[in-house]
């Protein structure tokens, strides 16, 4: 069962083909160059990768605009490359996921064309059309400012076709049992060149009823169920990780509440709030996101993450907060997006300030659910502000000081590599910092290590400890009479709590540091006094200190340099 749910436990990795390694020299990345950077990956104990659009496309929205689901970007390689790429992941016990975006498709898939060309084409009622405007054209756009309507007019159809997105992508018709069936296709083709699963993209949009007379779209929770007996069906352990930026109350919908639907959803509840702990330092909003995303079926999880290839979101707080995450993370206009979201990297939003960072990724890798780490930052890049939209956070990896980051040799890469400031890859890139044992990416390295070795967070159940000072958030999660206990400082200013574990079996009296030697062993009346760094974070073992001297008794080196060893890994 546990193998099965592999998903509970795992650490993923975001890429995108096109900006992580160049191998061939045309400046764009490619299947080649990822294969040389799975080491890379495995060292940094990346379990699953998850891959943004690879298959062919002309680009225009990154490759979310797909003109052939069955094909790789000849830029990126072939498909036979792509089947390397998965064996040779799994030989290092690295999983792939891929983007799955089927709420529509290229203006330039064949499907398409042929359905604008004939209005007796087989693929005509694959997409939304309508002989005249409807009435509300003008609303639901997902790009404000940017996207001037949901309908368009095509000269060739002569008529109108829906598009929740840009006007270069025509929404499937998705009620229908052709598309529905086209979709399962999909799916299937990829499993069998080696992938464990799915990130869905829009997922909301891709369950809605469409049309020209639906003036509220209402969702089709049953598809969700459908696409899970087929992934089941055909290889029990794939998942779907569904893109749902829904309301908590909506939640069960998505999940099932017999867990019959998607497998994992991101938690973008918790990740609003997340980064409203951080700009405010008040933990409370985090603690009622947390407590209104709990519910869920057992085989199901949250994905949680701290930046994406997105902006980073900010609908779902209030005014106040809102602008509250504005000033402290995206307070100049060029930083914003759509007056609803911050398109920055996680690094710059935090002035580059280490404390903040770990801050930041410890909360991630201990708030319930599996992590998703964002290429680059677990280096610290940075952003350039001065490319449009989404791409100022979507610059190519920054391996070395050698020429484009040594991520190509092509003078002219996809996107420009950020060359200057205290983001620059001369100063920026993971060369560097392989070679420095106190560098971010050799911390990630470690906390990485440990996440793993608190599976309790995974799998467990969790209770939020009732702290006093709203700038300390303390959660404890219980799984197989083991516990964990993690305490977080938001502040800038150093807290010292008092707290009761909450236990009564006698382990809460000991507490085993899991990434320093400052334990805690309880007082008389029975609670544990603590002292925060600004921006300090704890991670216990509940009753662990039993639990770290065994393990110091196996470990210990015959000279006697395990304290010396353990200082170094801290």
């Amino acid at each position: 069962m546990i193998n099965d749910l592999w998903y509970k436990n795992a650490i993923i990795y975001c890429l995108s083909v096109a900006t992580y390694m160049d191998a061939d020299g045309n400046g764009i990345g490619d299947f080649a160059g990822l294969m040389r950077r799975l080491d890379y990956l495995h060292g940094l104990g990346v379990t699953a990768i998850w891959l943004m659009p690879f298959q062919p496309s002309p680009g225009r929205d990154d490759g979310y605009d797909v003109s052939d689901y069955y094909g790789v970007n000849p830029a990126y390689g072939t498909l036979g490359d792509f089947v390397e790429f998965t064996h040779a992941a799994e030989q290092r016990g690295i999983r792939v996921i891929i983007d799955l975006v089927v709420n529509h498709t290229s203006d330039q898939h064949a499907w398409f064309k042929s359905a604008r060309r004939d209005p007796h084409s087989p693929f005509r009622n694959w997409y939304v059309w309508s002989d005249k405007k409807p009435r509300q054209a003008n609303t639901g756009m997902v790009f404000p400012g940017v996207q001037k309507s949901t309908w368009s007019y095509d000269n060739e159809a002569k008529a109108w076709y829906f598009h929740r997105f840009h006007d270069f992508q025509p929404d499937f018709n998705t009620s229908n049992p052709e598309v529905q069936a086209e979709i399962l296709k999909i799916m299937g083709f990829w499993l069998q060149q080696g992938v464990s699963g799915f990130r869905m993209d829009a997922v909301p949009f891709v369950i809605a009823t469409k049309g020209p007379n639906v003036r509220k779209p209402v969702e089709q929770y049953g598809m969700l169920r459908f696409l899970r007996e087929f992934l089941q069906w055909r290889q029990g352990d794939a998942i779907i990780l569904a893109e749902a930026n829904v309301l908590p109350k909506t939640d069960m919908e998505y999940f099932g509440k017999a867990g019959d639907r998607m497998q994992m959803m991101f938690n973008f509840q918790v990740n609003q709030a997340l980064f409203y702990a951080l700009a405010a330092a008040d933990a409370k909003p985090l603690i009622d996101a947390l407590k209104a995303t709990k519910p869920r079926p057992a085989t199901a999880q949250w994905g949680l993450f701290l930046r994406n290839h997105d902006e980073l979101d900010l609908g779902r707080l209030t005014e106040a907060q809102r602008r509250c995450v504005f000033e402290a993370f995206g307070p100049e206009k060029d930083m914003q997006l759509y007056d609803r979201g911050i398109r920055r990297r996680l690094a710059p939003m935090l002035n580059h300030d280490r404390r903040r960072i770990e801050l930041a990724y410890s909360l991630m890798f201990t708030l319930p659910g599996t992590p998703v780490v964002r290429y680059g930052d677990e280096i610290g890049m940075g952003d350039n502000l001065d490319l449009p939209e989404r791409v100022a956070a979507r610059t190519p990896m920054q391996w070395s000081d050698e020429p484009h980051a040594g991520f190509t040799k092509n003078d002219k890469p996809v996107v420009p590599v950020i060359d200057q400031g205290a983001c620059g890859y001369p100063h920026v890139n993971a060369a560097f910092q392989r070679r420095d044992p106190n560098a971010l990416l050799n911390w990630m390295e470690r906390i990485i290590r440990m996440r793993k070795e608190v599976p309790e967070v995974g799998w467990g159940d969790f209770v939020v400890i009732p702290i006093r000072d709203p700038a300390v958030l303390a959660i404890r999660y219980d799984w197989r009479n083991n516990s964990v206990l993690f305490v977080h400082n938001l502040s800038d200013t150093p807290r010292e709590v008092s707290l009761a574990v909450g236990l009564t079996d006698g382990s809460e009296n000991l507490l085993g540091n899991l990434l320093g030697e400052d334990h805690s062993k309880a007082r008389p009346d029975g609670k544990h006094h603590l002292l925060l760094e600004a921006y300090g974070y704890r991670w216990y073992r509940v009753g662990g200190l039993d639990y770290l001297l065994k393990r110091s008794e196996v470990d210990e080196p015959a000279d006697g340099a395990a304290g010396k060893a353990k200082a170094g890994a801290r």
